[in-house]
């Protein structure tokens, strides 16, 4: 598919952060785009593979670099549901990802305007180019009904110890 609209991208990159709800894992999802067109994707997978780094940007960014075949990225532009934390922001520099865009606001954890906007560093040795805010209201909603449905099966849990 070649598209060049954030919304579009956006809106790939929710369909896989839903598909991560539905695997249990916290819904982030990215996908990795080049000249329109879709080079690579990612879903948060830390719970099912037992892996700290399994973040939907570095899922996403390592499809991009096996399918590209280089490591290096640039001209690429990353689509992720939720402001990426340190250790995605760090990935983006040296993948050498042209242009960031993200969705809903991470207060928590966010590296690039939340917590800390490690970005603008000026001692990394590339520039990301970064647009926030794309879809935000829909991507923080399927942060919040997540969490709101994980709540509830604890409370359940918690009051029937039995079902």
């Amino acid at each position: 598919m070649h598209c060049d609209t954030d919304q579009y991208w956006m809106t790939r990159a929710l369909t896989l952060a839903r598909y991560a709800a539905s695997q249990g894992e916290v819904p982030v999802g990215a996908v990795v785009v080049i000249d329109g067109k879709e080079v690579g994707v990612g879903y948060n997978s830390p719970i099912s593979s037992c892996d700290p780094t399994g973040h939907a940007e570095i899922r996403a960014l390592r499809d991009a670099a096996a399918r590209q075949g280089n490591y290096r990225l640039s001209g690429a532009t990353l689509y992720v549901t939720l402001e990426p934390c340190t250790m995605c922001v760090g990935a983006l520099v040296h993948s050498r990802i042209s242009r960031l865009v993200y969705g809903a606001t991470e207060p928590k954890g966010g590296a690039v305007e939340s917590v800390r906007a490690t970005l603008d560093e000026p001692h990394f040795n590339w520039t990301v180019a970064t647009t926030s805010g794309v879809l935000a209201a829909e991507c923080g909603q399927t942060l919040t009904d997540f969490f709101a449905a994980r709540r509830e099966q604890i409370r359940r849990a918690r009051t029937n110890p039995q079902a």
